[in-house]
């Protein structure tokens, strides 16, 4: 079985996601900017259902270039729905040059810890994946959220089974964008991935 992660931003959302059988949700807020960082009460909910549930940490939409400022509120998002029992965290960070910046994103992994950390389609705007994967790798960042870099994952899964080669399971790749139920198969089949992230419920095998 794939495991199919599902990104939901509301109550109606949730409820459709664990009745359709979500194996693990990313709760966020603001789907129609990306995902931010969710309401306590959303992710006390999504808790509440028994599904691994994990955090946005992202303050604001557009690019994912942060300021001081910004990096020290996304600190305080993190310990703060860790402190509520998030079970895991999604959230990205790239410097001016669309690399990633090895010491901010090691100090998240260790805020992380021991949750685990997944670095979102951020990764899909660096100017070089295989260094930028490399170094989410040596961060003890757990999985990334990508495409392969294409506008969505079945566009990119080409260069998805090149990112799943090149990890060697030191990293999970998780395909996301675009997916749905008429591709999900053809994706998983291209790369060889087990794990897969939609905004839409269905059915995996």
């Amino acid at each position: 079985m794939v495991l199919l992660e599902v990104c939901v931003d509301s109550l109606a959302g949730l409820r459709a996601a664990v009745e359709g059988g979500a194996g693990r949700l990313e709760v966020c807020s603001r789907l129609d900017q990306g995902g931010l960082t969710p309401t306590d009460d959303l992710l006390t909910a999504a808790l509440a259902t028994g599904v691994t549930s994990f955090a946005m940490i992202r303050p604001r939409g557009g690019d994912f270039v942060h300021t001081r400022e910004e990096i020290e509120s996304m600190w305080a998002d993190l310990a703060r729905t860790k402190a509520l029992g998030a079970h895991g965290f999604v959230l990205g960070v790239l410097d001016e040059q669309c690399s990633v910046p090895y010491a901010v994103l090691h100090q998240f992994v260790a805020l992380a810890s021991p949750l685990p950390v997944t670095f979102h389609r951020a990764f899909d705007r660096v100017s070089d994946r295989e260094h930028a994967l490399e170094t989410l790798i040596a961060c003890g960042v757990t999985r990334v959220l990508t495409s392969g870099g294409a506008d969505d994952a079945h566009t990119g899964r080409h260069a998805l089974r090149t990112l799943v080669e090149q990890a060697r399971g030191r990293i999970t790749i998780l395909p996301g964008g675009g997916v749905r139920a008429h591709n999900a198969a053809e994706i998983v089949h291209a790369t060889g991935v087990n794990e897969l992230h939609s905004s839409t419920v269905f059915q995996t095998g």
